[in-house]
């Protein structure tokens, strides 16, 4: 198992081993993931990003943040997630727009998002997304050595390396992907 230098307080253990702490849909593809990955515990009400770094003491610039972004083409709604730091943003209107080849793409209404994900807002993961949609991983993601995600719920997090992330299935690294 990985020292996870990013950990800070956090107590880790092989996700493996706490399925219990995930999403269904997280638990149920772990094994996509080629990588060992790390699971821990935390406060749900502090499942937001800024807060759980500070709660933690886990560097902001070592989490990654997935969103669901949706568009339209022909009448037909197409999906897509996107994995960037938490220090940028999505660049949503340019960048995902064309690579979903869509006319206009905007982010997942909350309750849509987590119908078809099975994750809680604000857990959504790029693991165990629906095999169909398409995973954006930024190329300062996929570089990343370590970084801390979602688990599909909010009472923990995943550790996991940005390669293992961009080896996802239906991942894509985008260089420029975020701003």
């Amino acid at each position: 198992m990985n020292d996870w230098n990013i950990a800070g307080t956090l107590t880790v253990l092989p996700a493996v081993e706490r399925p219990d702490l995930m999403a269904e849909p997280v638990a149920g593809a772990l094994e996509s993931v080629k990588a060992p990955v790390g699971i821990a515990e935390i406060d749900p009400d502090l499942a937001d990003t800024a807060a759980f770094c500070e709660a933690y003491s886990s560097p902001l610039e070592a989490s990654a943040n997935c969103v669901v972004v949706a568009g339209k083409r022909a009448g037909e709604l197409r999906y897509a997630a996107a994995l960037v730091l938490a220090t940028t943003r999505a660049d949503v209107n340019n960048v995902i727009r064309k690579r979903m080849d869509v006319r206009k793409v905007s982010f997942a209404p909350m309750d849509e998002a987590v119908e078809l994900t099975g994750m809680a807002y604000g857990g959504i993961t790029p693991v165990g997304l629906p095999a169909d949609w398409p995973i954006l991983v930024d190329s300062a993601v996929a570089q990343a050595p370590e970084l801390v995600i979602g688990s599909g719920i909010r009472g923990s997090k995943l550790l996991v390396t940005g390669e293992a992330l961009a080896a996802l299935p239906g991942a894509q690294v985008v260089d420029g992907l975020a701003k």
